[in-house]
């Protein structure tokens, strides 16, 4: 019996350990792949107070090391259930079940994919969702990138310091990211919108070797590329707690600024949270007040 199982070792969920161990309270983290979550796949972190330049991996691998440190145990299972108790909740994984007093979920979201034929498989052979992990193979090649928002912009950003071109796949004829990044988009010369527009076919032989575009008035072309980066959006990783939580029309679990969900002794933190902002900051700072809650939760009880 645990006092607090946390769900996800990225940076919210590492952080609401550490809290924790402080409070002097039992913690199990459970994560399904490896420590860190996204934040791993970020070279240079430039936002994150009093640490102006660091990678997301060395982030990850301090913050991870703190909370060991602290005696919060660590089993990488991805959990697949929480079955809510009166006096205790079960979380059960792929590996067994545990018993803790209080939950906190933080599994953060995964990739939103295009939904094309042939998307799947060839990952890895051309398709991509992380543009600061397989940009430097595509070093003075032609890339594409798909999306409006910030990601999708700084990811071209990115890949223009690479690439020989960079095309910007966007379904409307603005942008949702930042004006200030889009305007650095359009002074690249290595850099081609390419707006109301979507892709609807990859091309390949072993590996990518084009992608064809349809315009908004159903016009068809294709574009030479030997990467395509998808940046539509995130998925977050609560589908397996839809019984003990509430979720918005994205899936996102409803909880307050103070983590707390509807289901007494559980609560949400990091990006799989409804919020208006997702940032490392955030994250770590859904963390400590989940964590926080989490206590006073146990105090009462």
């Amino acid at each position: 019996m645990y006092d607090i199982i946390i769900i996800g070792a990225g940076p919210a969920g590492m952080t609401a350990a550490i809290y924790a161990r402080r409070a002097a309270k039992t913690v199990l983290v459970l994560e399904a792949k490896s420590y860190g979550g996204q934040i791993i796949n970020t070279p240079d972190i430039e936002n994150y107070p009093a640490a102006a330049h660091i990678s997301g991996f060395d982030f990850a691998t301090k913050v991870y090391e703190q909370a060991k440190a602290l005696g919060a145990e660590f089993k990488f299972e991805k959990a697949v259930e929480i079955r809510d108790g009166a006096d205790f909740k079960t979380v059960v994984t792929v590996k067994g079940s545990y018993e803790g007093r209080a939950v906190i979920i933080a599994t953060g979201s995964e990739n939103r994919k295009l939904g094309v034929e042939d998307e799947d498989k060839l990952v890895g052979r051309g398709v991509s969702y992380c543009a600061t992990c397989d940009g430097a193979f595509f070093r003075k090649k032609k890339v594409a990138v798909v999306g409006g928002g910030n990601t999708a912009l700084e990811d071209a950003l990115y890949l223009a310091d690479l690439a020989e071109t960079v095309y910007v796949i966007h379904r409307r004829d603005e942008f949702r990211g930042d004006e200030s990044t889009a305007e650095q988009l359009r002074s690249r010369e290595n850099v081609k919108l390419v707006l109301n527009s979507r892709v609807t076919k990859l091309i390949y032989d072993k590996k990518l070797t084009a992608v064809e575009v349809t315009d908004k008035d159903g016009n068809v072309s294709e574009l030479e590329v030997n990467g395509l980066f998808v940046a539509v959006g995130r998925i977050p990783e609560n589908r397996n707690f839809a019984s003990v939580i509430k979720l918005d029309a994205a899936g996102y679990a409803v909880a307050a600024e103070n983590c707390r969900t509807q289901t007494a002794g559980i609560f949400a933190a990091g990006d799989n949270r409804v919020k208006d902002v997702r940032q490392l900051v955030t994250a770590t700072a859904d963390g400590a007040v989940a964590a926080t809650e989490a206590i006073k939760y146990l105090a009462n009880k």
